[in-house]
């Protein structure tokens, strides 16, 4: 059965083609493996770690308190991050939305995980980006010559506005605060250049303090939202073995539909610390697996495509951090998108469809039903 409205990723299928026909590419300074091994960002070292390093480059604080800590992971999603600020909203509601020591986002997530980090007198800010009908304008104005002389088919500058608009001098402030108090807001994007997972550290970003810091912090998240082909990348300045150039940085999706822990970490025994955690991963999409007849045309079987690849890399993720959770008597909690709730009618940002989200979030967390310990 063929959903209605616009199929956006058969938009993308035809504008990729024909920018592949028309073999164009914006000029760039070329770099190397070497040079990339060694890059840093506004010359400071450990503003972002990838999540393929060695379990030693991450660290990981003695703690012998009983206090246990929290850990939010916001994955991808799109339009169906309503659905997350809805749980968070509808949790502030409840009483027993937590202060969090690590937030972590990815995509629309990491459009969210600032304001999450920084507590609850933010839900109204969420509340009006992902309800008001302002997403609606990232994707006006689509263009063909834009994919063809550029690189994305709706162009950055909604999206960088949008990201400004909110993301100013007082936000960076209260999140360097918070840095150093030991919490930690991670926001992940993807190294095209390398195919590494970058997971930057904005807490120390934003205890640089600097006009440059706060561009980065920007860039950051918009990177980390910015679909291929959809909106082009973020060019992030670098610098590596005294060369300079600039990484090219997409949504953190494309590698890492969720963060939970570093690769490196999840296939170990055990935490390298005595830390009391709950984890608490909070999916902005459905991931049990449903039946729908796919037509048989080009448009959406690269949809239906996409869709399970990415469905079936974030299950594995939530299937790693559950039996490392176990393993190491951790807490584990688990919220998305229930398998019959209304597709959207459309593959952009439909605001009746994300109010009618975030409305259902709200419900379902208000009244202490959004959270699972168990897996679909």
């Amino acid at each position: 059965m063929k959903r209605a409205g616009v199929r956006l990723t058969g938009v993308l299928v035809l504008a990729c083609s024909l920018a592949l026909a028309a073999c164009t590419s914006l000029p760039r300074t070329p770099y190397t493996a070497a040079d990339a091994s060694t890059s840093r960002v506004l010359d400071i070292d450990g503003l972002r770690r990838y999540a393929d390093e060695p379990v030693t480059k991450f660290s990981f604080e003695k703690d012998i308190s009983t206090a246990t800590k929290s850990y939010l992971a916001l994955s991808g999603g799109g339009a169906d991050g309503a659905y997350g600020v809805g749980v968070l909203n509808g949790w502030t509601a409840a009483g027993t939305r937590p202060t969090f020591a690590v937030v972590s986002g990815v995509s629309t997530g990491g459009l969210i995980a600032p304001f999450a980090f920084l507590g609850s007198q933010y839900d109204d800010t969420l509340r009006e980006v992902y309800t008001s009908g302002i997403a609606e304008s990232l994707l006006n104005d689509p263009s063909i010559t834009r994919v063809l002389f550029g690189s994305g088919l709706f162009g950055n500058t909604r999206l960088r506005e949008l990201v400004a608009r909110y993301v100013g001098p007082e936000i960076m402030a209260q999140v360097a605060r918070e840095n150093t108090r030991g919490r930690k807001l991670l926001v992940v994007t993807t190294d095209l250049d390398t195919q590494r997972t970058a997971i930057w550290d904005m807490g120390k970003i934003a205890a640089v303090g600097t006009p440059e810091a706060l561009k980065l912090f920007r860039d950051v998240m918009a990177a980390s939202a910015s679909i291929p082909l959809v909106f082009p990348p973020i060019m992030i300045d670098a610098e590596g073995q005294g060369r300079r150039f600039q990484e090219m940085h997409v949504d953190g999706g494309v590698t890492a539909p969720v963060l939970t822990l570093p690769e490196a970490l999840l296939s170990q025994d055990r935490l390298p610390s005595n830390a009391r955690m709950n984890i608490y991963i909070l999916v902005n999409k459905k991931i049990e697996r449903n039946f729908e007849l796919v037509s048989n045309s080009t448009i959406d079987v690269a949809s239906r495509s996409l869709s399970s690849m990415t469905q079936s890399q974030t299950r594995s993720i939530i299937f790693s951090t559950y039996d490392f959770a176990k393993r190491n008597h951790l807490g584990f909690h688990l919220s998305y998108i229930a398998r019959d709730y209304p597709a959207s009618p459309s593959e952009g940002f439909d605001t009746a469809y994300m109010r009618a989200l975030y409305q259902y979030g709200y419900e379902k967390a208000a009244a202490g039903q959004a959270w699972t310990s168990t897996l679909p």
